[in-house]
């Protein structure tokens, strides 16, 4: 397949809310050559990106805007809209390239009003830019409920936030210690001509200069290293597991944080998820590092159908949310969420934290992480369910990284560095 068609393919599904582009994007990229995948990701997830301005870009551009089912040809503007404002793609090429597509899907009546919207974009860039900037989501190219959300939750902190969610995110490895240290591997990686650092507050954390394909890593076969965002990593020391413990991972998808639990420590880990097919990943995840643990598929909040009666020592709730600290891995979140999704979101979260509660030991640790920069799925849940739970204590999280909340710390998207992330650690001092 034209890798230009697929990648349109995948916006358009995405815009008639087919699917995420988790979902929409790997059955396309299997009919397109190995060499032109790059080229329809870039597209594809640059497009996704930018949404909101190139929006208002084509809506400045259309006389009058394409019919709903010419989502299509949407798809086939706004991608041509990315290539021309955001890479080093040929203009002409482009153009050229775009235009071409209303044959391919079927609709050769629209190759000239294509033609001449991309080619005026071409002609008035500047104009066309600071139109499309008189419009504050164009200019912080998020879309507006979340914007006004940003602006009142970080009043000092939302334009940086919003660059934080527009650039592309690093690629960053989790070493394996029962192989090898973090100073270790940095060398293997120098002696595969492979530019890394090592992270700022993740201990066995590294940073690439640039995104590889994994089977170039050193030992990744071997389990010798895996990929995790640093902020993610924080997770396994701040459980503070210890050997032999019972361990519950409840949300726990792809499993990065599972495993690296076991890697630090031998402990009794039972790890749940809702879908069964999410587990799948996970099992790869666990064989690949010759690690072991319980899956079973269920509600965390069932707790009748995956809870033996003995207490566990240690929870891990790495709770569902808007995921809009990693707007940047996964930039269709600006499409898909829904200003109605966090309270929805906040309920649930709320609810896990009741339902699992009952399953820790007095003295057992539970620890509360999301991908979520809104204080409404984080500090606000945990300041819910303290004042509601008399057994329940905040445990202080030493270090330096984050922003202190009420309760909790809370990571922002940072450009070079970690996704946005938010823990929070209680303590069970009572049964009641």
């Amino acid at each position: 397949m034209n890798p230009r068609l697929a990648a349109c393919h995948a916006l358009s599904g995405l815009l008639q809310q087919h699917g995420s582009l988790a979902s929409l994007l790997p059955p396309l990229l299997a009919k397109v050559e190995a060499r032109e995948r790059g080229l329809v990701q870039e597209l594809v997830y640059g497009t996704c990106r930018w949404l909101p301005r190139l929006q208002t870009m084509a809506a400045l551009l259309l006389d009058k805007p394409f019919k709903k089912d010419d989502s299509d040809l949407q798809a086939v503007l706004l991608c041509g809209l990315y290539q021309l404002n955001f890479t080093r793609i040929a203009a002409h090429a482009a153009v050229s390239e775009s235009v071409a597509l209303a044959a391919a899907l079927g609709k050769p009546w629209a190759t000239g009003v294509l033609n001449a919207v991309l080619r005026r974009a071409q002609r008035e860039p500047e104009q066309l830019a600071a139109q499309a900037d008189e419009h504050e989501s164009a200019r912080y190219a998020h879309p507006g409920w979340l914007l006004k959300r940003l602006k009142k939750d970080w009043p000092e902190h939302w334009p940086a936030l919003c660059a934080g969610n527009n650039a592309q995110a690093p690629m960053t490895l989790r070493v394996n210690v029962r192989h090898a240290n973090r100073d270790e591997y940095l060398a293997r990686l120098t002696n595969a001509g492979i530019a890394a650092r090592a992270c700022e507050h993740a201990p066995q954390g590294i940073t690439l200069a640039a995104p590889c394909d994994v089977q170039q890593l050193p030992g990744f076969a071997e389990g010798h290293v895996s990929v995790q965002d640093e902020a993610a990593q924080l997770a396994a020391d701040l459980l503070e597991a210890q050997p032999g413990q019972r361990v519950l991972d409840a949300c726990c998808a792809p499993g990065g944080k599972t495993c690296h639990v076991l890697e630090q420590h031998d402990v009794s880990m039972l790890a749940i998820d809702l879908e069964a097919e999410r587990l799948t990943r996970v099992e790869e995840n666990l064989a690949r590092l010759k690690l072991s643990a319980s899956l079973k598929t269920g509600d965390a909040r069932d707790v009748g159908n995956w809870w033996d009666g003995k207490p566990l020592q240690r929870i891990m709730l790495d709770a569902p949310c808007s995921a809009t600290g990693v707007i940047r891995r996964h930039p269709d979140i600006k499409w898909l969420r829904k200003a109605a999704d966090i309270q929805a979101l906040s309920k649930l979260q709320l609810e896990l934290l009741q339902a699992l509660w009952p399953t820790l030991e007095v003295g057992g640790i539970l620890l509360y992480a999301t991908c979520s920069i809104m204080p409404a799925e984080n500090s606000h849940v945990i300041e819910q369910f303290l004042a509601a739970t008399p057994g329940a204590r905040e445990l202080d999280m030493p270090g330096h990284w984050g922003v202190k909340q009420a309760h909790g710390r809370q990571l922002f998207p940072s450009e070079h560095g970690h996704d946005g992330f938010y823990y929070a650690k209680l303590i069970k001092i009572s049964a009641a």
